[in-house]
């Protein structure tokens, strides 16, 4: 028996626009432009001889054979993907996990050892933002920065900390830090991504420098390893170098916390939440970040 099967890429890009209802969207999800998937579906529309979108200017509305034929294509392709998985993915005891650099360094790797399935974990770090395309990062699990909601997944607020100044014990000896202003005539390591240094000094009650001495880097990771070898005074995450500090390999510098907000959430497909592995992995991260918080709810009670 001969199989009808339509142009695949038509299909994938009338199943996005479907599902976003957004030409654009859909466009951004396949990589193409607009019109690409436009001119797609009406390739589409012309092999199956019906109308699957209702056009009035920039709005579309998907026409009834349109919301049937696309409710079943979800289906279908999700099921092709699962089958592709399954294959590309020769262990599935494993656990693809996607972080940055400083939170894989600083805070999941000290920690793994006490996952019971830590040999289950590749863990893979991004040069920027980790990205959350689970069609292209190769992963299962993304540590994504803040709490962007991303469509099709679940998005866990996983860590909410705010910064602090340290210092290397060997610069402390050197120069004497006895008040917040005393930063000034210090190298101040920036950070690119989120520089607080202004609302910090604020919080301190000192006027922020208008340009404050010392170099910029792309992200807090960089500047806490530069301000480690001696080079200056970073504003770090509490969380992140909570153990570093204990470690003795950095000190805190004053009681003065910036606002604290979400700086990661843990981050899997919607439909994949409930997988044995991922599950566990997930409750581990999640019961670490809360015996974590323990010893400063103490102190806070203190």
């Amino acid at each position: 028996m001969r199989r009808k099967l339509p142009p695949f890429a038509a299909v994938r890009a009338f199943e996005a626009a479907a599902r976003h209802a957004s030409f654009r969207r859909a466009a951004e999800e396949l990589c193409l432009t607009p019109s690409a998937v436009s001119h797609q579906i009406r390739a589409l529309e012309a092999y199956l001889d019906t109308a699957l979108f209702e056009r009035d200017g920039n709005t579309i509305r998907l026409t009834l054979t349109g919301r049937t034929y696309a409710g079943r294509l979800t289906g279908l392709l999700d099921g092709i993907d699962a089958a592709t998985r399954a294959v590309a993915e020769p262990r599935p005891d494993t656990l693809r996990v996607l972080s940055t650099p400083g939170f894989a360094a600083r805070w999941l790797v000290p920690r793994l050892g006490r996952f019971a399935q830590a040999q289950a974990v590749r863990l893979r770090t991004s040069d920027g933002a980790p990205s959350t395309d689970f069609a292209a990062n190769d992963a299962d699990v993304v540590i994504q920065w803040a709490d962007e909601p991303v469509p099709g997944c679940l998005v866990e607020p996983l860590m909410r900390t705010g910064r602090y100044p340290v210092i290397s014990p060997a610069l402390l000896a050197r120069h004497a830090v006895e008040r917040p202003h005393d930063l000034l005539s210090l190298s101040l390591m920036h950070d690119e991504t989120m520089d607080q240094w202004a609302e910090w000094f604020r919080a301190a009650g000192v006027t922020p420098p208008v340009h404050a001495l010392g170099p910029r880097f792309p992200n807090c990771e960089l500047a806490t390893t530069a301000v480690e070898q001696g080079q200056g005074v970073s504003l770090a995450y509490d969380h992140m170098v909570r153990d570093t500090v204990a470690a003795g390999r950095l000190v805190r510098l004053f009681d003065t916390v910036t606002q604290p907000f979400v700086i990661y959430s843990f981050v899997c497909e919607a439909r994949r939440a409930h997988e044995p592995l991922l599950r566990a992995f997930r409750d581990f991260v999640f019961s670490e970040v809360a015996d974590d918080a323990r010893p400063s709810m103490r102190a806070a009670a203190e």
